[in-house]
């Protein structure tokens, strides 16, 4: 039996000051719509902003329903409205983040509910990897929280090694 490895690189920055100007921009975007997810239930709260090779930026948030599986993630609905307004645009870049309800609420103490970086469940990344697919072109993705490290991954597919995709059903 041969055992074999999976590794992929990517960069991390200290801070949102470490990135460069466009990428800080879409960070920050991310960061101020946080706030405004609908997550009554987790209270978590999550947004994602994509600037698209046509200079256009389109946002989303996690949006929850009582019956939890009704629920999209900030990723996905960012997705449906990229794929409704701008069929097969490619997403050049896509930032993460995301804010504990308790933190939104200015709580005493709880600073650090959100200084690390924020990785896309399960669901999303298989969400990312077909789009990617679907507009042969990588989805670059700036992963953080509201304040401290930020991850840049150079594509969503490094995050779901053993994919499912259109070869499994052939």
């Amino acid at each position: 039996m041969k055992e074999k490895h999976y590794e992929f690189s990517y960069k991390v920055a200290n801070s949102i000051n470490d990135l460069d100007k466009d990428d800080a921009a879409l960070l920050q975007q991310a960061r101020e719509l946080t706030p405004i997810a609908y997550a009554p239930y987790s209270k978590f709260h999550v947004a994602s902003v994509a600037r698209l090779a046509n200079g256009k930026v389109v946002k989303g948030t996690n949006q929850e329903n009582a019956s939890f599986p009704v629920g999209i993630c900030a990723e996905r609905s960012l997705l449906a409205s990229v794929g409704t307004l701008y069929p097969n645009e490619v997403i050049e870049t896509m930032a993460i983040t995301y804010q504990p309800q308790e933190a939104l609420e200015g709580l005493e103490g709880l600073e650090g509910l959100s200084d690390k970086p924020i990785s896309p469940c399960g669901m999303c990344r298989q969400a990312l990897l077909e789009y990617e697919t679907r507009v042969n072109h990588p989805i670059r993705l700036i992963l953080a929280g509201m304040k401290g490290t930020v991850y840049i991954i150079d594509t969503a597919k490094d995050l779901l090694p053993f994919a499912f995709g259109e070869v499994n059903l052939k």
